[in-house]
């Protein structure tokens, strides 16, 4: 393969650097292109074609329905790791070994207080606040309690603030809803594991005894994994041009909530319920609601089906179904959304209409179902996929600045007026 391309602009060639990467994945190299043209730019609306970076992190092929994480496949590390060491792969590049792991959880359970004065601000937000928003303006919170600069260059440095943020973002994540359902806001029990934590912070009641269940802790545990990092996606690339500004960790982790929240991107579950609850309300029939999918000419859109980036299948709803059949199997939940949501996976993969255009339920669908099983709001959907992919933001975070990279600063084509006279205000 050549390893340069030839641009051709108003008779002039221009030869522009080619690489490729580890996957094969073919690349040109504009970052000269201004430059050497004397101001000519690329145009690409959202991004689409671009590559902003050089990752070493999340490998994805939509085409071929791949996703590894530094090299290791989305199927095995859920089935054979729990969700630190995902965490711990993905931030450091390598699985942890026995030492390694330990020593991560213990420093994460150091780090698992928020300060006391921090539930001052939860109080402040009115119960019909939208978790995200609180999510985010806790994340963003915490730069006032810590004020200290991350140093890049200190590797003891840039651990601390890792484990901290691991430490207390669970707890903002359970006060948060806690706060939504009128719960007393707890500090958690660090004789449990990470996951087990979570749960029990979200779900203990002050007055009875939590109790566990395994099933849903593998469950959660698995969903954490799939959600981890998934390339550049919109919030991920937010948290890495919101960092390339040397801005903190915890501001840069806020930022990445927030393009989360959108319901293009993180709210995508909580849509797949909205949509339960539509049809519900309509009757139930998801015969007709599936007729509707299918009709061109019909607004319905079916959510939880099919994936902009994976055109085959989503790897990551093939491992989460068989979780979502084992919780709604053991908590034996009588719920006539999830019936609704059982029906339309059922249709979908047997009809030929579906089944030919490959729209089969993605993540989001089967994540919206175990979230409703368990017990959790549906405003709390995008919440849980910011506390999963907290990892793989901090992992993007960190590879930035110790790439060094640049501060991100896209181009635009003006399409504006051009030079004007003003006009005094008694000639406007």
């Amino acid at each position: 393969m050549s390893k340069t391309a030839t641009l051709e602009i108003n008779n002039e060639k221009y030869e522009l650097p080619v690489m490729v990467g580890t996957e094969n994945e073919v690349a040109i190299d504009i970052s000269s292109l201004r430059t050497s043209t004397k101001g000519v730019i690329t145009l690409d609306p959202g991004y689409k074609n671009t590559g902003s970076c050089e990752s070493a992190i999340t490998f994805l092929d939509g085409e071929k329905g791949i996703l590894r994480y530094r090299g290791y496949a989305i199927e095995e590390l859920a089935d054979k790791a729990d969700f630190l060491e995902v965490a711990y792969l993905l931030i450091f590049g390598e699985l942890p070994n026995t030492e390694q792991l330990g020593k991560f959880q213990t420093d994460i359970k150091k780090h698992s207080v928020v300060d006391d004065d921090v539930k001052k601000i939860v109080d402040a937000f009115p119960k019909s606040a939208h978790p995200m928003g609180v999510l985010s303006s806790l994340t963003s919170a915490l730069t006032a309690f810590n004020p200290s600069s991350v140093n890049v260059n200190s590797e003891e440095d840039m651990y601390n603030a890792i484990v901290r943020i691991l430490g207390k973002f669970p707890v903002l994540v359970a006060w948060t809803m806690r706060k939504k359902m009128g719960l007393p806001l707890d500090y958690g029990d660090n004789s449990l594991g990470y996951v087990e934590n979570v749960l029990k912070m979200m779900f203990k009641q002050p007055n009875e005894e939590y109790k566990l269940n395994p099933i849903v802790v593998n469950a959660l545990d698995k969903l954490l994994i799939l959600h981890a990092d998934h390339e550049q996606n919109c919030s991920t690339s937010t948290v890495r041009i919101t960092g390339s500004s040397h801005a903190g960790l915890f501001v840069s982790l806020a930022a990445g909530v927030s393009a989360l929240w959108g319901p293009l991107h993180g709210g995508a579950n909580q849509a797949v319920l909205e949509m339960l609850e539509a049809i519900k309300a309509d009757g139930g029939d998801t015969k007709k609601f599936m007729a509707k999918a299918k009709d061109k000419d019909d607004p319905f859109r079916l959510m939880g089906f099919g994936h902009r980036v994976y055109k085959n299948f989503d790897p990551r709803a093939k491992i989460i179904k068989k979780a979502a059949d084992e919780v709604l199997g053991d908590l034996g939940v009588e719920d006539p959304i999830l019936d609704i949501a059982k029906g339309l996976e059922k249709e979908a993969l047997e009809d030929t209409y579906f089944v030919d255009r490959k729209l089969y339920p993605n993540v989001d669908f089967y994540s919206g179902i175990i979230y409703r099983a368990m017990g959790i709001p549906v405003e709390m959907f995008t919440v849980m996929f910011a506390l999963g992919r907290l990892p793989g933001w901090i992992a993007q975070w960190r590879e930035m600045r110790l790439n060094k990279e640049p501060i991100g600063r896209p181009r635009q084509i003006y399409t504006g007026y051009t030079l004007r006279p003003f006009k005094t205000i008694d000639k406007r």
